[in-house]
């Protein structure tokens, strides 16, 4: 059988993939399991585009069709995010801390997910994988488990195909994605978590803690270099 034939008996699947550690990681499960994966990366105005540039080297090594879309014009009307905005300080500490809340930009995985539905059906596929996990529910409404069954809901009614998404990890925590990881062989190494575009991870930012505290319950160092850990590696 050749490559093309091998490619047409393959279910097709959109993988959200932001560059970051637990996107790599679903992007991967939907490669094992199977599927022909097309990557889908948004620069929706970020403070850095550090983690698209790890997206689009992965992609490109791996031989998985990827596209970066520009879908900056919308952020002159979700203000008020320190992911977006650096007039505003990015926080430190867990994310449970109630500050942690500036991270969150208005109704992002609504928009993404859309898109991400949209080009499902236009592919002919029937899913959206998207990374969200347990560790996200506490600060960010668009992680949640309703918000994601609703999203479903709304997919079957907006579009005459079936689109739905499937979160793997969306009840479980971050050392969960680490260990699927690690089973799969992956190379955490070729991602980027920090929500400061810096030489190194800043070892400070809620996404940093996060992921820093994964690795040391796996009992592992993170590939990451980090200029500041706040959690021991």
């Amino acid at each position: 059988m050749t490559l093309k034939e091998t490619l047409k008996t393959k279910p097709k699947a959109v993988v959200i993939y932001s560059g970051g550690m637990d996107s790599y990681t679903v992007l991967h499960l939907a490669l094992q399991q199977g599927y022909e994966v097309f990557a889908v990366s948004f620069n929706y105005g970020q403070r850095h585009s550090k983690e698209l540039d790890v997206a689009v080297k992965v992609c490109a090594d791996l031989g998985v069709s990827h596209k970066l879309v520009d879908i900056t014009a919308i952020n002159q009307l979700l203000q008020g995010s320190s992911l977006t905005s650096t007039e505003i300080d990015i926080p430190t500490g867990e994310y449970e801390e109630d500050n942690m809340k500036s991270t969150v930009v208005p109704n992002r995985n609504m928009i993404l997910l859309s898109l991400a539905i949209g080009y499902a059906v236009s592919l002919g596929s029937t899913e959206v994988f998207y990374g969200a996990h347990s560790g996200d529910h506490d600060i960010y409404p668009d992680c949640r488990p309703e918000f994601v069954d609703a999203m479903n809901i709304v997919s079957a009614i907006a579009n005459y195909d079936d689109v739905q998404i499937i979160s793997p990890f969306l009840h479980q925590s971050k050392l969960a994605i680490l260990e699927a990881g690690l089973n799969m062989g992956l190379d955490y190494g070729q991602t980027w978590t920090c929500y400061l575009g810096q030489e190194k991870a800043c070892g400070k930012c809620g996404s940093c803690v996060e992921r820093l505290e994964a690795f040391a319950k796996a009992g592992l160092t993170d590939p990451v270099s980090y200029a500041s850990p706040s959690v021991s590696v």
